[in-house]
């Protein structure tokens, strides 16, 4: 066999190896990618749940309290805009949520008898539960993100997930939940 015949076999495997080396990465890019809108949407429902939650509290309280019509406007002006909502606005909507539910709970502390009743006692367990779970997805979502944001930081997955048009993701950074993590307890 030629030299030159060699030498041509051996780049023309190198050449197929880089090629799906580059098709696997770009296979592992989209793969995470979709990975994260799963999750992304999963946290949306979840905090659709949570509104549920919401407004089924405000129903329990309101009718110890005459209630905001804001209230009710906001919530729905939420849910509205939920479905569309990027990592950016729901950072926004959990804070205004999370303060929603902080007016909600301290309504129903001017009122003893509201805090026995069964009704806010369950739906006030249903949003802890929705809290943890909206914790969940925003922890696998962030991991998710991290590993896609670090692949388009290293090389070569950079150079391959550029050139396909490839942009750094957004994390979901709902701070106001470590800072101020409203209290969903009646004891």
């Amino acid at each position: 066999m030629d030299i030159s015949v060699a030498i041509l076999l051996f780049l023309f495997l190198v050449f197929i190896l880089i090629v799906i080396y580059s098709f696997s990465v770009y296979n592992r890019f989209k793969s995470l990618r979709n990975a994260g809108d799963a999750t992304l949407s999963q946290t949306r429902v979840a905090m659709k749940k949570r509104l549920d939650m919401i407004e089924q509290l405000v129903e329990s309280v309101k009718s110890y309290a005459k209630f905001e019509q804001e209230t009710f406007m906001k919530i729905t002006g939420m849910r509205a805009n939920l479905g569309k909502a990027g990592p950016n606005d729901l950072n926004k909507m959990d804070g205004e949520m999370r303060g929603l539910l902080g007016n909600i709970i301290a309504v129903a502390e001017n009122y003893p008898a509201l805090k026995t009743s069964e009704t806010v006692t369950v739906t006030m367990n249903a949003i802890k539960d929705i809290e943890d779970e909206i914790a969940r997805h925003r922890y696998t979502y962030n991991n998710i993100i991290q590993e896609y944001n670090t692949m388009l930081d290293t090389i070569p997955s950079k150079y391959i997930g550029r050139s396909a048009g490839m942009s750094k993701k957004e994390y979901l950074d709902f701070f106001d939940e470590e800072l101020k993590r409203p209290v969903v307890s009646w004891s």
